[in-house]
């Protein structure tokens, strides 16, 4: 079986990180390929090195406000490059109604500050495990 691999990400000023180091440290320990782009990321940027390390998950973390606005421009983003197939996850400060518009514009899953990690890494593995089969099958 493939490794999943997955690309932690903290779009726009955000300056703070603590959380989504702990998230890449619980998907490494737990076997999986993790790419932690750093602080300060744009959509752009994101998409571009996902689709470049074909990671199966793209991990995004925000605390400053602008998941409404960074999330779905990752989706579009994703979407023009024809990576539909990758797993977008998010974490941090978002509230229930925006985590539903989110989920709408096809964000998989949105977990928030105290989730358990092993619940993180359960669902990312069971997320991705379509793809990674998918990417591992002979052509």
């Amino acid at each position: 079986m493939s490794i999943i691999r997955v690309l932690v990400a903290k779009p726009g000023l955000d300056g703070h990180d603590r959380g989504a180091k702990v998230i890449a440290r619980a998907l490494r320990d737990a076997g999986m390929e993790v790419i932690y782009t750093g602080l300060h990321q744009t959509p752009e940027m994101i998409v571009d090195a996902a689709v470049q390390e074909d990671v199966d998950v793209i991990a995004m973390s925000t605390l400053s406000g602008n998941h409404l606005t960074v999330f779905p421009e990752v989706m579009d983003r994703l979407a023009a490059a024809g990576a539909t197939d990758v797993v977008v996850v998010g974490g941090g400060i978002i509230p229930e109604d925006d985590a539903a518009q989110l989920r709408k514009r096809g964000v998989a899953r949105i977990f928030g500050p105290g989730t358990d990690t092993h619940e993180v890494v359960d669902y990312v593995r069971s997320a991705a495990e379509k793809r990674v089969t998918d990417r591992a099958a002979p052509e």
